[in-house]
């Protein structure tokens, strides 16, 4: 894939940050906890096992210690699903073009999804979770049968993604509950493709969005789910890149609260005007919280944007861009990475 020059000056900015809060996470107090235990995933028998599935329900419940499940490169057919009981558990490929967890399901944003995750205190590193449903139906795609397809459910707290993708046409990620954390990831999709009630910050990734792939209308990135003003949950995109074609929507709102931000992000010329739809929360705009701060790139003319998008002061700005503030009160971050 060649990048612009916008998007090249992103990946550059975005690369320096990324040192320098690494340097910084890998700089606080040591981690209480330790790897114990790995376990090889591998499709040919040379591993602990063959299917993904079986070494998550080798670990005990109420596992309180870190453990590797370790997927050696391959195609995985098969849905998975850790449960509330199997925390402190990290999944890891070879890197997310070699390994694929991949199922091909629909209708339901919890039950067909690829990969479902309960538990806390969670990491993935180098895999791709992929539906392939509406890419079966692909030769008569429209926009009245495409459906929902998730790649990943996520309702665990203290989660984080690290050079992981995540694949499909409509609501390829039900970012539904919990504090997340995505770095260098790569999300795909047309519908909702980013949505739910999540409180997640995607750093340094890539927002690919397929409106080709339909018969016409619109692309929707975000569907974000807030839905009062207590809730502290909502999406921040920093240092991202948005690619692909359109016309995109940057948001549209599933909850009258919905709150979405994009943070010195470069924008393809696939941003449509206006940026954001209220959806279901039309008449509620003004408690709506859509934001774009320094983007760059052809998409990010701002000049037909909608009205009620929000000019947020530099304290909320600080706050909601700040990964200690608004995800990592706890520094639950620097423990994971030191594994």
């Amino acid at each position: 894939m060649e990048y612009s020059p916008y998007m090249m000056q992103s990946l550059i900015i975005s690369t320096f940050y990324f040192t320098l809060s690494l340097f910084v996470f890998l700089n606080v107090s040591k981690a209480q906890t330790n790897i114990t235990k790995t376990i090889i995933v591998d499709q040919s028998g040379k591993g602990n096992f063959i299917h993904v599935q079986q070494a998550i329900d080798s670990i005990p419940s109420n596992n309180q210690e870190w453990t590797i499940i370790h997927l050696n490169p391959g195609v995985y057919n098969e849905k998975v699903e850790i449960s509330k009981d199997k925390p402190y558990i990290i999944l890891e490929g070879e890197s997310h073009s070699q390994t694929v967890i991949q199922w091909g399901d629909f209708g339901s944003s919890l039950e067909s999804s690829t990969f479902k995750l309960y538990a806390d205190n969670f990491m993935a590193r180098g895999i791709t979770f992929k539906n392939t449903y509406n890419r079966v139906i692909q030769r008569s795609l429209s926009r009245n049968n495409v459906t929902w397809a998730p790649a990943a459910f996520l309702k665990g707290d203290k989660v984080s993604f690290y050079s992981c993708a995540f694949i499909s046409l409509q609501d390829t990620l039900t970012d539904w509950e919990g504090r997340h954390y995505f770095d260098k990831c790569y999300f795909e999709g047309a519908i909702d493709f980013i949505w739910g009630g999540g409180q997640s910050i995607y750093q340094n990734s890539q927002i690919n969005v397929t409106a080709s792939l339909l018969d016409g209308g619109n692309a929707y990135i975000t569907a974000q789910a807030r839905g009062s003003a207590e809730e502290t949950n909502g999406f921040v995109f920093k240092y991202c890149i948005v690619t692909g074609t359109g016309p995109a929507f940057l948001g549209r709102a599933y909850g009258s609260y919905s709150r979405v931000v994009f943070y010195k992000s470069v924008f393809d010329g696939i941003i449509a005007p206006e940026g954001w739809n209220a959806w279901v929360s039309t008449g509620k705009e003004e408690t709506i919280t859509y934001a774009e701060i320094g983007c760059t790139g052809p998409g990010a003319d701002m000049s037909k944007r909608v009205k009620w998008e929000k000019n947020l002061s530099e304290e909320e700005v600080r706050h909601l861009v700040s990964i200690r503030l608004f995800i990592n009160q706890e520094m639950w971050l620097q423990k994971q990475l030191e594994h």
